[in-house]
């Protein structure tokens, strides 16, 4: 006990008099910016990963609450009567909202990219849609709503988008998983270079360190040191990365809202929606800033510790 506290009283005696870890010992300003770089790439990566996210969040509730009847054409069938019917069938069932059949000139438009201007309908097998928005689709009953419309309606079928459904849901997937990949990469390169800085900066003051070590100073207290000045260097590299981050963010949505009736920005809006990271977003990079500061500072003390255990 007695000994313990001598270690005690020698380390107050030894904090106010001047850290173990100068600022000028460590090359803080170039470790400074790794850090802000790391952060900054890591931000990045979940603020795509959350405009990814949403946007396949955002195209599946859209199909989800939209399904479409297709009735082809065959010899002898009144295709109006059909698709009067078809209307009439699907409005009877709980949790649908508007149904409406697309009209020639809606018809006319989907096909002009394929076939051209000037089509005339009644020449052309050309299968009639029948657009369906579902108000709930939880009180909706699709298996029943698709096995009478195919009994009740000659040569029509529904289609739910259920294969587009699973396919985004699994591109979403491997987004995200990508996403905690990369962002995996990143941190541990930044751990990587927090590493070789302390260990730089344990052998540049190595005679310090010795002493303290040999004249009984506990490892947890010299560890602290170097945590302390790592976690300072980590906080403001990871603010910076972050700040810059949101910055960028913000660019890129302001951005988008100005070039809006370009082709290109049309097409990135159709694709991803309003390119716009959400509340999410924004809580990741904070939480990517503190996880960088603390990942830095524990990262130094145990590379601190490990050198110890060497001089022992």
């Amino acid at each position: 006990r007695l000994k313990r506290n001598s270690h005690a009283a020698g380390e107050e005696r030894l904090r106010p008099n001047a850290p173990i870890v100068p600022p000028q010992s460590v090359a803080g300003r170039a470790l400074t910016l790794v850090v802000a770089i790391m952060s900054y790439l890591a931000c990045l990566t979940v603020g795509s990963v959350s405009v990814v996210w949403d946007a396949a969040q955002d195209w599946s509730n859209d199909l989800v609450r939209e399904v479409t009847i297709q009735i082809r054409p065959a010899d002898g069938v009144d295709m109006l009567r059909q698709i009067d019917n078809a209307v009439t069938i699907t409005q009877r069932f709980a949790g649908v909202g508007t149904v409406r059949a697309l009209s020639d000139d809606e018809t006319k438009a989907l096909l002009q990219p394929w076939l051209g201007s000037g089509l005339d309908l009644d020449t052309l097998p050309v299968p009639r849609l029948v657009q369906v928005t579902v108000d709930d689709p939880s009180a909706l009953d699709l298996p029943a709503l698709k096995q009478r419309i195919e009994q009740d309606v000659s040569g029509a079928s529904l289609d739910d988008h259920s294969v587009w459904t699973s396919r985004l849901a699994a591109m979403a997937g491997a987004v995200v998983a990508g996403g905690f990949g990369i962002l995996a990469l990143v941190l541990f390169s930044m751990v990587l270079s927090v590493v070789f800085a302390t260990r730089a900066a344990v052998a540049s003051n190595r005679d310090v360190v010795s002493v303290l070590h040999f004249v009984g100073a506990e490892d947890s207290f010299i560890a602290r040191e170097f945590q302390r000045h790592f976690l300072v260097l980590g906080l403001r590299g990871g603010i910076a990365g972050g700040v810059f981050a949101c910055l960028c963010f913000l660019m890129l949505e302001m951005f988008t809202r100005q070039t809006a009736g370009l082709a290109g920005s049309d097409q990135m809006s159709a694709l991803f929606g309003p390119v716009a990271v959400s509340t999410p977003g924004y809580l990741g990079v904070i939480g990517i800033v503190f996880l960088v500061a603390v990942l830095t500072a524990l990262t130094s003390g145990l590379a601190v510790k490990s050198q110890l255990a060497r001089i022992d």
